[in-house]
């Protein structure tokens, strides 16, 4: 992390939580003051409304990239925003996988949150076999370049970018410290091909088994300003101790 970013930690439950949970994220978060660090809750789109936010902001966990219309399950930004969501993440590879997203259409949903006043956080990664052919950078390239072809450099000002390789997402696996900093240091040097100053505003997340004993190492690295955290957003202390190491 620089001293020019504000680092950034979002929880994103996935398809998991309850009542309680909200309340207890709820209550915990509310009575911390993390200064000099942006928190976000990423909850299932039913918890969302359930939320009383004070000391951190929530997000959706997708959004439609249409406004409106006949597109069953979806969620319009004009709908998520309504819910209490100011981000949103698109793009996770769960949703590449699942559902079959490709660049174009993460790089179309990244557009219409922007347009309509929410922070995307642009997932972004690659799996075991392409890591081992060594096309990481190649992989992950494209999935930012795709950006490019739908948002202009002052577009995707303000965005935020979550590297996740998919080999490490739940499998308590953890790309190393150095491995980390490789990619989100080429995800940087990529989008100062395109503006400078952009590269330079714009916070890289880092995710994949992020936990209280190596969140400090991991968010110690130049160009890592932060994680997306998924099992260990499930709880509440190991959450605000990763928060605490974001500082």
């Amino acid at each position: 992390m620089t001293d020019n970013r504000t680092p950034l930690v979002a929880g994103n439950w996935k398809m998991n939580g309850d009542r309680s949970l909200v309340e207890a994220f709820t209550y915990s978060l509310n009575e911390q003051a993390f200064e000099g660090l942006d928190v976000v809750v990423c909850p299932p789109n039913g918890y969302l409304s359930m939320f009383n936010s004070e000391q951190f902001s929530l997000g959706a966990q997708d959004v439609s990239h249409l406004s409106n219309g006949a597109h069953t399950g979806d969620m319009s930004t004009d709908m998520v925003k309504e819910l209490g969501a100011n981000y949103v993440i698109v793009g996770h590879s769960e949703r590449r996988e699942d559902h079959n997203e490709t660049n174009l259409l993460v790089a179309k949903k990244a557009a219409k949150a922007k347009q309509a006043g929410l922070t995307p956080i642009i997932c972004v990664g690659e799996s075991l076999s392409v890591r081992e052919a060594g096309d990481v950078n190649a992989f992950v390239g494209e999935q930012v370049a795709a950006l490019f072809a739908e948002m202009s450099a002052d577009t995707l000002d303000g965005v935020v970018i979550a590297y996740e390789p998919i080999w490490a997402i739940g499998t308590g696996k953890t790309a190393s410290p150095e491995q980390a900093q490789e990619v989100h240091a080429f995800i940087r040097n990529t989008l100062a091909e395109h503006d400078a100053a952009l590269a330079q505003r714009t916070r890289i997340l880092y995710g994949g088994s992020v936990k209280p004993d190596n969140a400090k190492a991991l968010f110690g690295q130049p160009d890592i300003d932060g994680g997306l955290i998924g099992g260990a957003s499930l709880k509440t202390d190991d959450f605000m101790a990763i928060c605490q190491a974001a500082i």
